[in-house]
């Protein structure tokens, strides 16, 4: 035996049994759900198209990406060249345009028609 205060558990020396409360059964037996009443759709339709509500479900993905997306292409211009660094530049759509129509006739990954870009604007700017 200890001389400790009681803490509430269980391991104490005086268990005082706790009987719950009785509760007041409620009869339920008479109870029955409301009937719901839907609106008619076709009504719920025209009062929509008056409205121009535009609805917010999702239509079925029928459109496709055109061919000629860059997230399509990019695909194809992935190889293992050694290039590690990143340079991201702000450029023109026309001049983006033209950069890979250029590495794409060419079969060039991007890096590698930078690269050439490079050292063709290096030779041509370069005093002799």
């Amino acid at each position: 035996m200890s001389n400790r205060p009681s803490l509430g558990f269980d391991d104490d020396e005086e268990v005082i049994p706790v009987t719950p409360p009785k509760a007041d059964l409620v009869d339920l037996s008479g109870f029955q759900p409301k009937q719901v009443v839907r609106p008619d759709k076709q009504k719920t339709a025209e009062a929509a198209a008056k409205s121009n509500f535009k609805s917010r479900e999702s239509k079925p993905a029928l459109a496709t990406i055109p061919a000629t997306a860059p997230t399509a292409i990019k695909a194809t211009r992935r190889r293992r060249t050694g290039r590690s660094a990143q340079l991201n530049l702000k450029c023109r759509p026309e001049t983006i345009e033209q950069f890979y129509a250029i590495a794409d006739a060419n079969g060039w990954v991007l890096g590698e028609a930078f690269e050439k870009a490079v050292d063709l604007l290096q030779k041509s700017t370069t005093k002799r």
